[in-house]
């Protein structure tokens, strides 16, 4: 039998994503049989993994749900909330499994948003290295002109950093009001809306519309549905080609 990293064993449970249990092992919360553990360190599905001492329950036989959620303004994209606001998992009615969302939406955002007990499924949608596009479309004010435009396509420093080149195209102008599409392939905080910011644009709108093939379509807002097997399988295919294009680098 073969060891496996720590973080993915906690992933698997469905206690948490395996960026969050990266997080709770280097905040030493997490042992193995008693002792500390560290990022790197490997277990059998036979040792004791406890969190806060509390011992994790590892399912040998695991069903992954994949959802989406058309998420409305007003929601924060957490499990809880200690400030008691409306959160994303409200809306999850009738869900048994226990998922967590793939990524964030902020408050006053809304859109497409991912749901899993998946962990290593929802870890590669999620890490910067993985480039998976994230499609929005934006309503900013009160107008954009060509040199914005070019700005926000070459990358814009944000957080002191610049970011990655996207693609922008005006779907809709109007006086006072512009309708952009804006595919990214990062994930950074609040992203969009500094990018906007740094070129002088407010937004006033923001949806999310796609994750790489994924697709918000129809979806009413405020309810969920299962990804089709068609959609599981395009999402893992658009992981996997950027797994093959980083191990070929």
């Amino acid at each position: 039998m073969e060891k496996i990293r720590i973080q993915k064993i906690i992933a698997d449970s469905g206690f948490c994503s395996r960026r969050k249990a990266e997080e709770l092992i280097e905040a030493g919360r997490v042992k193995i049989n008693g002792h500390p553990a560290k990022l790197g360190d490997k277990a059998f599905a036979k040792d004791i993994v406890t969190i806060d001492d509390e011992r994790l329950a590892v399912k040998k036989k695991k069903k992954y749900i994949y959802l989406m959620l058309n998420k409305p303004r007003g929601y924060v994209t957490t499990v809880s909330d200690e400030l008691d606001r409306k959160c994303v998992m409200d809306l999850l009615d009738g869900v048994e499994e226990r998922v967590y969302p793939v990524g964030r939406l902020d408050r006053n955002s809304e859109g497409l948003l991912l749901f899993t007990n998946d962990g290593e499924f929802a870890n590669n949608i999620m890490h910067p290295s993985r480039h998976i596009s994230k499609t929005y479309r934006v309503t900013v004010r009160p107008d954009i002109t060509d040199e914005q435009l070019v700005k926000l396509t070459e990358g814009v420093e944000i957080d002191g950093k610049k970011t990655l080149p996207a693609t922008v195209n005006v779907l809709v102008k109007e006086p006072g009001r512009v309708v952009l599409q804006m595919v990214i392939k990062e994930g950074r905080n609040r992203q969009i809306r500094k990018m906007c910011e740094a070129v002088g644009l407010e937004v006033a709108r923001l949806r999310r519309t796609a994750i790489g093939p994924i697709r918000l379509g129809m979806l009413k807002p405020g309810t969920f549905r299962e990804l089709t097997p068609e959609e599981i399988r395009a999402i893992k295919n658009a992981i996997g080609k950027e797994i093959k294009r980083d191990n070929n680098a």
